[in-house]
């Protein structure tokens, strides 16, 4: 059992009509059901609240930080984000999905624009499991198909992967790297692309099973922090 927080903005789904008739709970619902519906401890934090939500004792419970923004990137606090990428890179897990690839924490934790081009027209996305070893791929088939999605293509701004476990296509032709992992610090990072807030991708249980595997795959793995006490080891002659 991992202890998740999903984070999600909780805005469009308020004021939005289409975005409501389809994630009429928010769209952290179908993932936190799904999360605790796997065995983890989950909780939800959303961008209202104080500290959006993410307050220093909600972060410091939290092993693994699923996240999901899209019409807040500007506004979200630099408080919140230093406390975020802090937590990551002591060992907590961070899941930035879809949009989030612009959120201040995931482009602050690239240190790139984090920048696509993309295209809302209700396309089909084929996943291909291009890491058929990595932990995030287990029990998943060679591909996996979405049937409404946004379209995300390369150039991709971000780092080269550590790994890279999907690589999607899109019927335009598109292609896109969609299964990005990466270390900071202590801590694992898996940028996962399915999702859109009118195209119902976060009730696909395919999607849920990525999500099981990556909060897995990304808890903590250490208590260390990254700073250290400096004080000498070797004793004074």
């Amino acid at each position: 059992m991992v202890s998740v927080t999903i984070w999600n903005e909780y805005i469009q789904e308020r004021a939005e009509d289409d975005v409501d008739a389809v994630y009429p709970d928010g769209i952290h619902a179908p993932i936190r059901d799904a999360l605790a519906a796997a065995g983890h401890e989950v909780r939800v934090a959303t961008y209202a609240e104080p500290d959006h939500g993410l307050t220093p004792d909600v972060l410091d419970e939290t092993e693994v930080l699923v996240y999901w923004e899209h019409r807040a990137h500007d506004h979200v606090d630099d408080a919140v984000v230093d406390r975020i990428c802090e937590r990551v890179y002591d060992g907590m897990g961070f899941i930035p999905l879809h949009s989030a690839h612009f959120s201040k924490p995931f482009k602050r934790l690239m240190g790139t624009p984090c920048s696509l081009d993309y295209r809302e027209s209700a396309e089909r996305e084929r996943l291909w499991t291009v890491d058929t070893g990595h932990p995030i791929a287990d029990g998943l088939d060679e591909s996996f198909v979405l049937p409404e999605t946004e379209m995300y293509s390369e150039p991709f701004a971000v780092p080269e992967p550590d790994r890279l476990v999907f690589v999607s296509w899109f019927e335009g032709g598109e292609v896109f790297r969609s299964g990005c992992c990466y270390r900071r610090g202590n801590g694992r990072i898996f940028y996962f692309r399915p999702g859109h807030e009118t195209y119902p991708v976060y009730e696909e249980p395919v999607v849920h099973e990525v999500l099981d595997n990556a909060v897995r795959w990304a808890a903590p793995r250490t208590d260390a922090p990254v700073a250290r006490d400096n004080s000498a080891v070797e004793p004074a002659e």
